[in-house]
């Protein structure tokens, strides 16, 4: 009977490699910058391994399509906390990965948005309800995130909660903590059935026996549990007329910031050495934050941001999801391009997505659709007449999904080659998208605001080369 092992990569990658190497697994590849996600063992050559974004490792455990894993006990707690009741195990705290979940604000006593409403932006949706409902808050509102929390107060929300190595990294962010919600470390995971009738011991000995020592905590990591009392004042923060602008963190800023540079728009300390997200722009009456491109369209949406440089993938996933969004795209940009594809494994005898609607009917199972892209992949699946189909959400790492967990990937792809590496093959391309430029519809023309946004438009406009 086959034993499948999940593997994280990120954060925790390193320090899990080195763990097995310790234990004697002789992995191949999973030390690589290449993006290779099955990794084999010369001790274990009958497990089959895959590595996956972290975020989605507890959610293949407590399903059952893997048996063991390796993740924190941040992702598992967001899991648990939704789900109770699921199939996860607890096996082994591996005392290493660690820090602290904290909720934090940008001072004490916040101010709220004027109508009583708590925001509270966060990476873990369901940890930051479950604080929400334990406080006892009137009103409150959850805004789910892909990273970048720590940038949101005070204008795009109230509060957040984010990891952290301890409260005093919070101060870097200019946030005070308000409590700490949750330790976490490294866990070796397990799927309650696969506990009970697979041989895993041999897996689990192996982990234990070579664990490091756990370190001894100093007085000043010791932060009181308790619950803090929560002084909330009402009004806003922001001023009326400032333009925000959202810029894109990771490998987009890179080619962002030169296609500023050519508009004639400079931005100080972006990229950031020291991951300031709050740069300083050269043009009066404009704030810019770094944040994610995958959550911009909703906060565009939400009146948070005003422009944004964002990917018109990420914009029509959006739009996907909420047809009547006021964002639309003002110029396509022209860099960063990436095209949107389906792909399937190299063995599956299909071609285009005639054939995969073929192959669907015949085979009479639910076809498995995994994407980050979750909108756009069931929009895919609809329009093609896939029949009977599951979207299954990803948080990256969507190649190590074919062929055990998934039939078929929505995925963007440059050249193609990290998809061939995998042995995957594209049947069919969704769209070509470029980065854009997005904003509001409900801006007014003639106000300041609206006359510093035009100014910034035409700039772009001319560097893009659509003036």
């Amino acid at each position: 009977m086959v034993i499948k092992l999940a593997l994280p990569k990120g954060r925790l990658l390193r320090k899990t490699a080195s763990l097995l190497q310790k234990a004697g697994w002789k992995l191949d590849e999973y030390h690589s910058e290449m993006g290779f996600y099955r990794p084999r063992s010369g001790k274990y050559p009958d497990v089959l391994i895959r590595v996956f974004q972290e975020k989605d490792i507890p959610i293949q455990i407590a399903l059952g399509n893997y048996d063991i894993g390796i993740c924190g006990l941040d992702w598992i707690e967001e899991l648990r906390v939704k789900y109770p009741t699921s199939e996860l195990v607890k096996v082994l705290d591996l005392r290493y990965g660690r820090g602290s979940l904290y909720m934090a604000a940008a001072s004490p006593a916040f101010r709220t948005n004027g109508n009583g409403l708590v925001r509270i932006a966060s990476e873990y949706p369901n940890l930051a309800e479950s604080f929400a409902l334990k406080q006892r808050l009137d009103r409150f509102s959850v805004v789910s995130l892909w990273g970048a929390a720590e940038v949101y107060p005070p204008e795009n929300a109230d509060m957040v909660l984010l990891p952290a190595e301890n409260a005093d990294k919070l101060a870097e962010y200019s946030m005070v903590p308000i409590q700490r919600q949750l330790d976490y470390s490294a866990f070796l995971i397990a799927n309650q059935e696969s506990m009970e009738s697979k041989k895993l011991m041999q897996i689990i000995d192996s982990i234990s026996s070579n664990l490091p020592e756990a370190p001894v905590k100093t007085p000043s990591e010791d932060i009181v549990r308790e619950r803090s009392a929560l002084r909330i004042s009402s009004g806003k923060t922001t001023a009326k007329d400032k333009v925000h602008l959202a810029l894109p963190d990771g490998h987009q800023q890179k080619p962002t910031v030169e296609f500023l540079r050519k508009a004639g728009i400079r931005v100080k300390d972006y990229p950031s050495a020291t991951g300031n997200r709050r740069p300083e722009i050269a043009i009066d009456g404009v704030s810019v934050k770094v944040i994610r491109p995958q959550d911009m369209p909703l906060q565009v949406a939400n009146g948070n941001f005003d422009l944004a440089i964002t990917g018109q993938d990420w914009l029509n996933e959006h739009l996907g999801q909420f047809p009547s969004s006021p964002v639309r795209e003002i110029i396509s940009l022209g860099f960063s391009r990436v095209r949107l594809v389906a792909v399937v494994h190299r063995d599956l005898s299909v071609d285009d997505a005639g054939g995969l609607s073929r192959y669907v009917s015949k085979n009479g199972e639910p076809l498995r659709v995994a994407s980050e892209y979750v909108n756009l992949a069931d929009c895919y699946a609809r329009e093609n007449h896939l029949g009977h189909y599951l979207v299954i959400p990803t948080w990256g790492a969507t190649e190590a999904f074919l062929p055990d967990d998934a039939d078929l990937l929505i995925e963007n792809t440059q050249t193609g080659g990290t998809i061939a590496r995998h042995n995957l093959k594209i049947i069919d391309t969704l769209f070509v998208s470029t980065a854009c430029l997005i904003g509001n519809t409900a801006v007014e023309p003639d106000s300041r605001r609206g006359k510093i946004i035009k100014e910034i438009i035409n700039r772009m406009k001319k560097a893009a080369g659509d003036a």
